[in-house]
């Protein structure tokens, strides 16, 4: 007759080497867990510029066919929406056909003719507030 196994030798983990693998996984979260964040919040603001540029691009594309700026009233909102009384609008100007919101969810800033050059598309970061940096830093076309 073959003898039965007792509960005590099934194979499995033992609560020690449990605690043991979790303190490790916490200590590598300790340790890794300050620069995934660093790196996630340059991306917002490196996603800020690409997407700046590309509205900058559509911006000028219709200077090109229109023959002048969307104005601040019409805003940049003229790029995927033909405004009123132009003749010569051959829009959508970007490739999504819709403006997209800047990475902390806010509309980006249009104003014509801009304080550093014809126009100023630009976001105020995190805090959405003037000036900062990091995070909070502003991000435009200038």
């Amino acid at each position: 007759m073959k003898p039965t196994k007792r509960f005590c030798d099934r194979n499995g983990f033992t609560l020690i080497e449990l605690l043991v693998v979790l303190v490790i996984l916490g200590l590598l979260a300790g340790i890794t867990g300050p620069q995934v964040l660093k790196y996630l919040k340059k991306a917002k603001t490196d996603t800020a510029q690409l997407q700046i540029e590309e509205l900058a691009g559509g911006v000028d594309l219709f200077n090109l066919e229109v023959g002048r700026y969307p104005t601040t009233e019409e805003g940049l909102q003229a790029l995927v929406v033909e405004p009123d009384g132009l003749s010569s609008w051959n829009g959508p100007y970007l490739k999504k056909k819709q403006v997209p919101k800047d990475p902390w969810g806010r509309d980006y800033h249009y104003k014509s003719p801009g304080s550093n050059g014809d126009y100023d598309i630009y976001t105020l970061g995190y805090d959405n507030a003037v000036g900062g940096d990091k995070e909070n830093q502003d991000v435009g076309n200038w």
